[in-house]
């Protein structure tokens, strides 16, 4: 579907819930719905016909007892007095995705009383998800069904950036802790989203000895040296650099001690994580490790 006239006209609602809410959750519980009842999980549970033909629709129990036993909702019977946590129907979501196929060129058997389908994996997976994704859009969801799996859409200042930038900054332990920072930053759980500023915090500490020098304060006054030769900003680029590394000691991101002060609101981790993750990308483009 293209985008409608309040999306074309700047009015779209700004991706930043965190939480489905009734629309939302109702929309997507109507979609999957949807798809099984237009047969399109014939491929992976498929409905014999008695005169051999492979595909005859979907075999409707056996979907909902494999849906039972992996602890799934069945969509028709969600109680919309007591709806589930958003978790089950992410859960819902990915489970579909991996088994859904487009139902296509449907022949009907007269002898039998039912039609023969034809099944496009990629092509159902495709819509799927891009049905998924419109109605996260329009009810301003922060969530989005990327290769099977639902993960949080990083603010928009970020989102960009975090999904282009490539670490190969020569140290694989860095990169490595790099790459699992952005990981659990666009998870869709707060838990795992807090995990992700130790590990960037992590990252931070690792970036501050990959410089030749004869201990870590050379070390990182070098890379520092090397972001900025005007002496103003280098100033000031070093200033946030300890303060962002009395944050991580004052905060519960690298230490658990009870005097640390927990990071708690989901907006407090955008925040922090948007905040360190640019003064690494800058020190690491200006000392020509990528970024």
């Amino acid at each position: 579907m293209k985008k409608l006239f309040t999306e074309r006209h700047g009015q779209a609602k700004p991706r930043v819930s965190e939480t489905l809410d009734e629309t939302t959750r109702n929309g997507l519980l109507t979609l999957v719905t949807a798809r099984i009842d237009e047969e399109w999980f014939g491929l992976s549970f498929p409905n014999k016909c008695g005169d051999g033909y492979a595909y005859a629709g979907t075999d409707f129990a056996r979907l909902r007892e494999t849906m039972k036993g992996y602890g799934l909702l069945w969509p028709r019977d969600v109680d919309v007095q007591n709806p589930p946590d958003d978790g089950w129907i992410f859960d819902l979501l990915e489970f579909s995705y991996e088994f859904i196929a487009e139902a296509k060129d449907p022949s009907y058997h007269s002898y039998m009383s039912h039609s023969h389908y034809s099944y496009d994996r990629d092509t159902g997976r495709e819509k799927f998800a891009h049905d998924v994704n419109r109605v996260f859009e329009r009810n301003g969801m922060a969530f989005e069904l990327t290769h099977g799996e639902v993960i949080r859409i990083a603010p928009a200042v970020l989102h960009e950036t975090l999904a282009a930038t490539v670490f190969q900054t020569g140290d694989p332990v860095l990169d490595e802790l790099l790459e699992a920072s952005r990981k659990k930053f666009l998870n869709r759980a707060l838990d795992v989203r807090r995990e992700s500023l130790e590990k960037l915090w992590d990252a931070w500490e690792r970036l501050k000895t990959v410089e030749a020098g004869a201990d870590k304060k050379a070390s990182a006054k070098a890379l520092l040296d090397k972001a900025a030769a005007e002496p103003y900003f280098r100033d000031k680029l070093e200033l946030e650099a300890k303060e962002l590394t009395q944050i991580g000691n004052t905060f519960m991101i690298r230490h658990a001690e009870t005097d640390k002060v927990p990071v708690v609101d989901s907006a407090h981790v955008d925040y922090l994580f948007h905040r360190m993750f640019s003064i690494i990308r800058l020190l690491l483009r200006q000392s020509g490790r990528g970024g």
